[in-house]
């Protein structure tokens, strides 16, 4: 399988500027995801500044920005705000509060006012159905599962994106998400299963230059690479 030929959509995961205007640049990047962490890792003190800055030069793509209350009424205050800076924003609303709490509520509540949500941290089918029902009288969508981090758990994660996709066929307008992938074959694994979109970050994104690869070729490329570093290293026996 090649680049081209896959049908999932590709989102860049990031919160650098200069990184996600090289993905915008990028032929395959479909739309943009960021997060509070990424954010927070990324050195970005100014969260509307940022979020405003990169909205003019990436007004075309979808972007989701995340609210950072765990208080829902804050919450849905924050997203209001997000959502008015642009229309190809979607504003991430976590599953839950950090006392395990539904966002379901507050997810009915703005999706009936027409914002377009990105629920996110979902893992289980469970959340998915909760999720879907709150988002169905609203605008297009996205559900979020961490499939990546479903695999750390060391659980399969094919068989709960699989009753996800069942789930939200009831509503067009919502989107499955891959998120956290680890490695180039959730792509593959993501696309075979009809998922809508995978999060990359941009260095999983520049591995995909690898989909397809000829594997006797990949193997030389990698005898190549020990025998250019035990040079480059000076080693000596």
């Amino acid at each position: 399988m090649k680049l081209d030929e896959l049908r999932v959509k590709i989102f860049a995961d990031g919160a650098d500027k200069a990184g996600m205007l090289e993905m915008y640049r990028h032929p395959a990047i479909a739309g943009f995801t960021t997060n509070p962490t990424l954010m927070h890792k990324a050195g970005i003190t100014d969260f509307e500044a940022f979020a405003r800055d990169v909205l003019a030069a990436i007004p075309d793509r979808p972007i989701s920005f995340e609210v950072f209350s765990d208080e829902f009424d804050e919450m849905e205050r924050q997203a209001r705000r997000i959502a008015a800076w642009g229309e190809n924003v979607y504003v991430k609303i976590p599953v839950t509060d950090t006392h395990g709490t539904s966002s379901a509520p507050t997810i009915a509540r703005l999706a009936g006012e027409g914002i377009k949500l990105n629920v996110t941290a979902l893992m289980t089918a469970a959340q998915v159905e909760t999720v879907s029902r709150a988002l169905a009288s609203g605008p297009s969508a996205f559900v979020s599962v961490f499939a990546g981090r479903i695999a750390d758990s060391g659980r399969d994660p094919v068989p709960i994106m699989r009753d996800a996709l069942s789930v939200l066929r009831r509503y067009p307008s919502q989107e499955l998400i891959w998120a956290s992938p680890r490695e180039v074959l959730n792509v593959v694994q993501a696309d075979a299963i009809g998922v809508h979109v995978i999060t990359v970050t941009n260095d999983l994104i520049a591995k995909l230059a690898t989909l397809g690869k000829d594997l006797d070729e990949f193997s030389l490329d990698t005898v190549r690479m020990f025998y250019r570093d035990g040079r480059a290293a000076g080693f000596r026996l």
